[in-house]
């Protein structure tokens, strides 16, 4: 799930999230834009940087309308401190949330990409609507470390990460083994949207390509079911893959957001 890089911009500033042995640095870029218009808060996916293609691109598109952008690497990703392996859903929900908070004012309209989906609906829950404008979702992974991953595991892999407390598994995109860790999946359950429907008071945009390997366009639409008192909007790419990273798909992503910000 992680994307090309590019070089890191001038602007990078840190956040300090957590107290005592849960300290870490969060890597944060916060680019000013008209305060009387919603900004954008960028949630990155699993493994990935807020240097990869989409967000980058969202940030340039922000930045031309006089939109202000906030993108960040939750710990053990990206530019960040710590360990990927010791993430945790709570973890990255509590760095999204810590940004948020310190580094934004006014409305944001949140884009969450994959695991960035999931926490992007669980900020906004924490949040309640009086700051977010929109969502914007792509691909969105909600209870990824359930759905997508523990109920799909054979009984033999769920077997090495009870008795191990981890499993290597292999990246399709050639940035090394993903680990995933018991603690990853036992907290993930604290997390679960599934039997909880939410209302939260804004339009949503759900982008989804229907050849995902990674989080299959069912998935995606399942969300629906879950909010059904909000505003849900669909696009579906037909030859989109989970990435949605090609110029097509990020121009489509863009022109959702203009819809979103009115820009």
């Amino acid at each position: 799930m992680k994307e090309e890089q590019t070089s890191a911009p001038a602007n990078l500033t840190w956040l300090e999230v957590g107290a005592g042995d849960t300290s870490r640095r969060i890597a944060v870029i916060d680019e000013p834009g008209d305060p009387n218009r919603p900004g954008l808060f960028w949630l990155g996916g699993f493994k990935s940087s807020m240097l990869g293609e989409k967000a980058t691109a969202l940030a340039t598109f922000a930045k031309d309308r006089d939109i202000s952008s906030t993108r960040f690497d939750y710990s053990g990703h990206g530019l960040s401190e710590g360990s990927f392996e010791d993430g945790t859903i709570s973890a990255w929900l509590e760095e999204a949330e810590a940004v948020f908070q310190q580094v934004t004012s006014g409305p944001q309209i949140l884009i969450g990409s994959s695991m960035g989906g999931w926490i992007a609906l669980l900020l906004a829950r924490a949040l309640g609507s009086e700051r977010i404008h929109a969502i914007a979702l792509i691909a969105p992974a909600w209870d990824m470390t359930e759905r997508l991953m523990w109920a799909r595991f054979p009984d033999e892999l769920k077997t090495e990460i009870l008795g191990t407390g981890y499993h290597d598994r292999p990246s399709a995109y050639g940035d090394g083994d993903y680990r995933i860790t018991l603690g990853l999946i036992e907290d993930g359950r604290n997390h679960l949207i599934g039997g909880h429907p939410m209302e939260l008071g804004c339009p949503i945009h759900i982008l989804h390509g229907r050849d995902d390997p990674d989080v299959p366009l069912a998935h995606g639409l399942g969300l629906i079911d879950h909010l059904p008192h909000d505003e849900v909007l669909v696009t579906i790419v037909p030859d989109g893959d989970h990435r949605l990273s090609r110029p097509q798909d990020i121009a489509l992503l863009l022109r959702i957001l203009e819809a979103l910000s009115g820009a």
